[in-house]
């Protein structure tokens, strides 16, 4: 459906999104996640045909978006971050008024429907003015409706709102995904996961990751983390642990204001090998054991990893 190969663009030549690359199939929901600035809302706008790329190039269907823009925007409902609309008007208007600019043939059915889809019928008859913002960013996705697309565009389509109307939104999207490809850009990772099927990370305007929820879910299954927590404080635990234990490594030592000793621990090895003889450590040093635990890979780990402890200084 989708199919983006060597994206790059920048801005007064200051580099932004660098060589993207990436596919995503028909009816797949994908969840486009990074920093500020990481360069996800250029990639949205270049995806649109709002922006022209400097090179690469976007296939939608099996076009080129840089030969069939318009048969391409024809496909997509786009909602970017602050959903423009004219606060003067009334719901009504504002969506009759989409439905023209789109060319919709049957209005009057177009309106019905997407008024539906996102629960505006109570507000169908009120000016856009008076609407909470989870309401006006409903109006802009029945206006990125109204058209029918196949794809859906949307960028950080619950930026600003309060955790009720995230929740709202967010249930609005999984609705929507039965049967459209969406593609939502987001720094909250609570979003993709409540959301997406599949994350792309962007950092520093490169994509750093590229995987399934599944899969994320999984990585445990390669190198595993460990966390162990002892009362007081144990000077120098990280080397000890790492003499006494084959295939573990220290990856971060804390001491906590009440006397704790935080320790963060991978290991190539069978994790449940290695918690043990972590165990025999603690009980032949007579610590005190707190916790000892495996720690499973999140999407908020893996994305602290790639894009937080890589950031430049």
């Amino acid at each position: 459906m989708i199919e983006v190969k060597g994206l790059c663009k920048s801005f007064e030549e200051r580099p932004v999104v660098r060589d993207i690359s990436f596919s995503v199939a028909k009816g797949e929901v994908v969840g486009l996640l990074g920093p500020n600035g990481a360069g996800k809302t250029t990639t949205m706008r270049m995806l649109t045909g709002y922006y022209n790329a400097d090179a690469g190039d976007i296939h939608i269907g099996g076009k080129s978006i840089s030969r069939s823009k318009r048969e391409i925007q024809a496909m997509i409902g786009y909602l970017p971050e602050s959903s423009a609309s004219y606060s003067d008007m009334m719901v009504s208007d504002y969506l009759d008024f989409m439905a023209a600019a789109r060319n919709v043939d049957n209005k009057k059915e177009a309106i019905e429907r997407v008024v539906s889809q996102t629960s505006l019928n109570d507000h169908f008859y009120r000016p856009i003015s008076v609407l909470s913002k989870g309401y006006r960013q409903r109006v802009g996705l029945a206006a990125a409706l109204i058209h029918n697309p196949e794809i859906l565009i949307l960028d950080e389509p619950t930026s600003g709102l309060d955790p009720n109307q995230i929740v709202e939104i967010q249930g609005l999207i999984k609705g929507l995904a039965k049967e459209k490809t969406i593609i939502l850009s987001t720094h909250i990772l609570k979003e993709v996961e409540a959301t997406s099927q599949r994350a792309i990370i962007i950092h520093e305007g490169k994509i750093v990751m590229d995987k399934s929820l599944e899969e994320i879910s999984n990585m445990q299954k390669g190198a595993s983390g460990i966390r162990l927590t002892l009362k007081g404080i144990v000077d120098n635990l990280d080397s000890l642990i790492e003499k006494e234990i084959p295939g573990v490594s220290i990856a971060g030592v804390e001491f906590t204001p009440s006397g704790e000793t935080l320790i963060s621990i991978t290991s190539n090895r069978d994790a449940k090998e290695a918690s043990l003889d972590l165990y025999r450590l603690v009980v032949k040093n007579q610590w005190l054991l707190l916790e000892l635990y495996r720690e499973k890979f999140s999407l908020e780990s893996v994305f602290r990893d790639l894009t937080i402890q890589n950031q430049k200084v």
